[in-house]
This record gives C-alpha cells, structure tokens and sequence, in this order.
C-alpha cells in the first residue's frame, strides 16, 4: 500500500500526469508468483487497476491522475546485481529481505531515485527510497548488523528500523499471547483460543520464536546437505586450539565472497576445526591479504596445507589470473583439493569425520568460535525445498547462501587432506608440501595532497 502512497504523492509533470516506477524484489520467481505478486493483486486487482503483464512481469496503473509502473523482479545472486544497473526507478519494495543479498540491497539504492528524470534541474522523484519488510532473520544476516549493531553510526534521517509486535511473549520458557500483537481481527482458526496459541502447537521453539514472536534466530529453511552434524555432539563446549607441531590444514571456497576454514587431523584420525575466515563481496587478492595476517599471526610458525575449489583453475571473476595464480603471487601455495569438483566425493569427505567415532570421541570437533560454519553446518547450508503439493521435493543443488562457503570450505580442506582418498576406497595420498607462511605488512594507504 504504501508504494501506492508514494507515487500519490508525486509532483505532477507537465502534462499534469503523476509518473512513476517501482520495482518489487522477491528472492525467486516462485516465491515473487505465489506469494508476492498474489498479495499485490488482491490489494490492487486487475479490474480497477489495469491488467497485469504476466510476459513482462509488469502492472501498468493508471488511475485518475497516476501513471505507475510497478516491474516485478526476483533477485537473490550476488551476479544479479548487473540487472539492476541500467533500471531507473522512483523507489523499490523488497519482500522478505533476509532472502536477499545486501549487495543487491546496494545496488537497488543507486538505482532509485533516477525515475522520473531531472531535466533542466526541473522534475525528477519527489519520494525516492527502498521499502523493506522481513520475518526475523538470524544473527549474521545483514539486517541484523544494520539494525541492531550499526544502528548508531546509519543516518537516521536515510535508515529507519520498525519492529511490528510479535503475536506472542515468551517467559521463564513458556509462551503467551501478546496484548501488543497487530491485526488479530483477520486472523481466524476453527477454535477460540488465540490466533498464534493455536498454530504454535507442534512447532520448534526455533520457529515460534522467530515467526511467532519476532525474535532473531536461526531457523532450517530446506533438507541440510550435512544432517549428521549434530551441534550437541560435533561443537567443542570449549575453545579450541590448534596442537603444537602438526600440519594445520585450510579449505579455501573462491569466487565473489571467499571462505576459509582452518583445521587439524590429529593422530588418533579426528578432526578439529578451529578457524574459520568470512569475507563479504571481495575478489580473491583482498581475500589473501584477510588471510596472511592470521596465518602469520595467531598461527605463527605452524606449516600449512592449503586446498582449494577446483574451479579454482579457471579464471576469476575480478581478474583474468585464476584464484591459484592470484594466492601464489601473494605468497599462498595453495593446491587443487581434488582432480575434479565431484560433489559426491567432495560431500563424503566430510560426512565421513562427522560420522566417526574413535574412541567414544566424534571424529569431527568445531570449535564454538567458527559461528557461522557452525550454523551451515546446522542446515544454513541446505537444499531449498521445490514447491510441489503434498510431496517433499527439493532441489539437486545446495542453496548458495552466505552458509555456502564456510561448509564447502571446510568440505574443501577434508578432502585435500586425504578424506577423499578414503571415500573412494584408497590410501590418501599428499599433494601438497607443507610450508611456513610468507610474512605479511599491511599495506596502509592514504591521501597525500
């Protein structure tokens, strides 16, 4: 309703028209037909408004003195951002936004604003901005870092945050209905208790707290691709740390938001992971410089096998060398984990450990530290589920998410280290030499007039 407010609002043009454009963003098609564009249409139906442009993905309104372009889109890659650089729009309206890369976020904020255009310093947007609007998100999505950890240092006049009561209160553990909850006059259930007492019945605490009381947390979307992690089992109650004199291993997942993850295969054949390296939207060269200095400094003087990515052969994104020739020129030896990217073998690499036992001890321990491998673990890192009537389908590749990278890094440093081998039924053998790190300066950079 309120892009419906804003293009009102609008300062007629010359031809005493009020002209403007919108995008709605969904994280996927499916979800932007079913559940989006749905919603839309029944607030703005066809018959009133215009008719709907299902080839074009556009609604067309005109109404009265308003000219409104509404494009709708579904944006949920990194790569998607290209499609957002030519669009000149007034504003955009982000639907469940916790789905949506912040790079997209980024993007979407240059192009609003351009719609419609300043011409002879005449015209142009008179409101231009992003609406958003999310169920609760976990803790190391970027919402939660805007709004809850950099809340002070955002314009408050650019960035304003509302929190829309939960529909229950949680205390000592137990749930209740909260006499703050919105909108209980069209919320309706076959009994006469409350709306959302009703429907929490059979739900994880996990789901109540976030879709029922408007927490952050975590919650499994899709079918994990590791479901024999089990975080009371396989998360050290502890800190750990890497054991003196033996080769630290690191998987290194590339492309446009690198991951790594350090870890030690001790004596005994157990695994410990106790590093993990999270980038956000950088090229590989960066991502080297994020590395060095914690290879040279909490790890100073231990040797180190390093694996990567296969498709780390090919060219990067950022640059015409491949990711191994950029860590190279940096000083990173670093070595394919496999011939190839099997996922198979690349997968049992690491549910082999996670399902080790060796002496009543699991054979893979991560430490509390690696947060956000630890959530991908717990099912960040899943299959998004196919929206097909009464059967569970899901599809045949993972979900690449901000969860992606840290569990295929660490899937990356297993299998180098010989998990593959192991899988297939052979001896693992090494093809990587152990090396010291080069040493890293920190280059500082500055302005000189």
């Amino acid at each position: 309703m309120e892009l419906m407010v804003k293009g009102q609002g609008q300062e007629p043009d010359l031809d005493m028209r009020r002209h403007t454009r919108f995008a709605v963003i969904r994280n996927t098609y499916r979800e932007l037909e079913d559940t989006t564009l749905k919603t839309w249409l029944r607030w703005f139906p066809e018959d009133h408004f215009g008719v709907f442009n299902y080839n074009k993905m556009r609604h067309m309104i005109r109404w009265r003195d308003l000219e409104m372009e509404v494009l709708f889109r579904a944006l949920d890659r990194p790569g998607d951002v290209r499609k957002t650089l030519s669009l000149e729009l007034t504003g955009a309206w982000v639907n469940e936004a916790r789905e949506v890369p912040f790079s997209i976020i980024e993007a979407l904020g240059d192009a609003v604003g351009r719609y419609p255009p300043v011409v002879n310093g005449k015209g142009g947007p008179t409101w231009q901005g992003i609406l958003m609007d999310t169920n609760s998100p976990d803790s190391f999505n970027w919402w939660y870092r805007l709004s809850e950890k950099e809340k002070g240092k955002l314009n408050p006049e650019m960035w304003e945050f509302f929190n829309q009561p939960g529909g229950l209160i949680e205390r000592d553990g137990e749930f209740y209905p909260n006499p703050e909850a919105e909108n209980l006059l069209n919320l309706k259930v076959p009994s006469k208790i409350n709306y959302y007492m009703f429907k929490k019945e059979g739900k994880t605490l996990d789901h109540i707290r976030i879709y029922y009381c408007n927490q952050y947390g975590f919650i499994v979307e899709g079918r994990p691709v590791h479901p024999e992690f089990v975080d009371a089992v396989h998360v050290a109650k502890e800190i750990l740390y890497p054991v003196p004199d033996r080769v630290i291993y690191i998987g290194i997942d590339f492309g446009l938001t690198p991951a790594a993850l350090f870890g030690q295969r001790l004596v005994d054949g157990r695994w410990i992971v106790f590093e993990e390296v999270i980038s956000e939207h950088m090229g590989t060269a960066r991502f080297a410089d994020m590395l060095l200095p914690v290879m040279n400094g909490k790890y100073k003087g231990f040797k180190f096998q390093i694996y990567g990515d296969p498709a780390g052969d090919n060219e990067s994104e950022t640059d015409e060398r491949t990711p191994f020739q950029i860590l190279a020129a940096k000083g990173i030896k670093a070595d394919k984990a496999w011939r190839n990217n099997d996922t198979t073998i690349r997968r049992e690499s690491l549910r082999a450990p996670l399902l080790r036992l060796i002496d009543g001890r699991p054979g893979f321990l991560l430490s509390p530290t690696c947060e956000v491998t630890r959530h991908a673990l717990k099912g960040g890192f899943h299959y998004r589920r196919i929206q097909v009537s009464g059967v569970e389908k899901y599809h045949e590749k993972p979900e690449k998410n901000q969860y992606s990278h840290p569990a295929e890094a660490c899937e990356y440093m297993c299998l180098g280290a010989g998990e593959g081998q192991l899988a297939v039924g052979s001896q693992p053998k090494v093809t990587a030499k152990p090396y010291k790190a080069p040493h890293y300066r920190e280059q500082r950079l500055g302005w000189m007039a």
